[in-house]
């Protein structure tokens, strides 16, 4: 999934972006809160790690903007202010979760995951379709019982692709997921990395189906 990091503080940053890119996220990092505001008015995430203390615009100012657009995408504020002030005031403009610094990166990753899974409405880390199973929290796909390895944008894709069966992915919005703005890439690294997909999904109870100019999607086979 792809995730916007706004965090100030060069090491905070580096690692957290590591962290999740290393989970197989697409992560776009930026130090600004007025540059990250500017980022929010032409690109969706789905998720937003959001430090409070930031130059030029503060996360509690991104944050009202963001609500204020009606924008329903997760925002978990960090901080190092641990006062119940802060917390209660991040939650009311509309963080839906709050994290004080110093903290565990497993935190932070399972508070994500959380985060995300909510939005796409589901109850576990594990997404379903057919005999095709993806455990999002250990990174694990598996047909039936047999595991499969995939590289970090090709669980990227399946991942978008299982957590909405049926639902239809244009290729602009798989570009914008799986690549963030300091990648370079074109529409065809989509059909290469369906491909790559299809390939190692062979035998599965799903399949992906190709929608002549419109784009892809997973569906189970009928039984």
């Amino acid at each position: 999934m792809r995730i916007l990091l706004v965090e100030d503080t060069r090491d905070v940053g580096e690692a957290i972006s590591h962290r999740f890119t290393a989970t197989g996220h697409t992560v776009d990092w930026e130090t600004d809160g007025r540059a990250a505001a500017e980022i929010l008015e032409f690109t969706s995430y789905d998720l937003i790690i959001l430090d409070v203390m930031l130059p030029g615009l503060n996360g509690f100012d991104i944050l009202r903007q963001v609500r204020q657009k009606r924008t329903t995408t997760p925002v978990l504020m960090l901080t190092a202010r641990s006062e119940i002030e802060d917390r209660v005031g991040a939650l009311d403009i509309g963080a839906d979760d709050y994290l004080v610094k110093p903290f565990d990166f497993r935190e932070l990753e399972a508070r994500a995951r959380v985060l995300m899974r909510r939005r796409s409405g589901e109850a576990t880390n594990i997404i379903s379709c057919g005999d095709l199973t993806i455990d999002r929290a250990s990174r694990a796909v598996k047909i039936g019982k047999r595991e499969v390895q995939l590289k970090r944008r090709e669980m990227i894709l399946l991942e978008i692709l299982a957590s909405r069966p049926g639902r239809l992915f244009s290729k602009d919005e798989l570009l914008d997921q799986l690549f963030g703005f300091e990648d370079a890439a074109n529409p065809n690294a989509i059909e290469l990395y369906i491909g790559r997909l299809r390939k190692k999904l062979d035998g599965a109870k799903a399949h992906i189906v190709t929608v002549r100019n419109l784009g892809y999607q997973l569906l189970p086979d009928e039984t």
